[in-house]
């Protein structure tokens, strides 16, 4: 059983709380915690969090990701992708720094450009 997680909220700019259950587009440039459900579309610069209740259905483009949570889709970390133990991930990652903690669950694949190619063709689609 993974371990109880503390993730020092003070730290994030938004939190989307528990009961919180969102559907549509999210674009932020600071940094955002996910707690509820999501489903959609996430295109930000900033550090996103997923929390370890978190459900996110979503293609999700951010400067660094951690997830502690479970998201199925594709997901491009421009800077870094953290999974933190019980984490889980359906989908496609491209990210140039990859961390990934015993007990996660990852299905997909994974390409893993130098960051200064994915800061060369931030545009670059695969």
């Amino acid at each position: 059983m993974p371990k109880e997680h503390v993730i020092d909220e003070k730290s994030i700019n938004t939190v989307l709380a528990e009961d919180i259950s969102f559907k549509g587009v999210l674009k932020f440039s600071t940094s955002l915690m996910i707690k509820g459900t999501f489903e959609g579309e996430i295109d930000a610069t900033g550090h996103l969090v997923i929390g370890p209740k978190a459900v996110v259905k979503a293609q999700i483009k951010a400067a660094t990701i951690t997830n502690y949570g479970e998201i199925i889709g594709n997901v491009e970390a421009t800077e870094k992708l953290e999974m933190i133990s019980g984490a889980k991930l359906t989908g496609d990652i491209k990210t140039p720094d990859l961390y990934i903690e015993y007990g996660c669950v990852f299905n997909g694949n994974c390409s893993m450009p130098t960051k200064s190619t994915a800061q060369a063709n931030p545009k670059e689609k695969d």
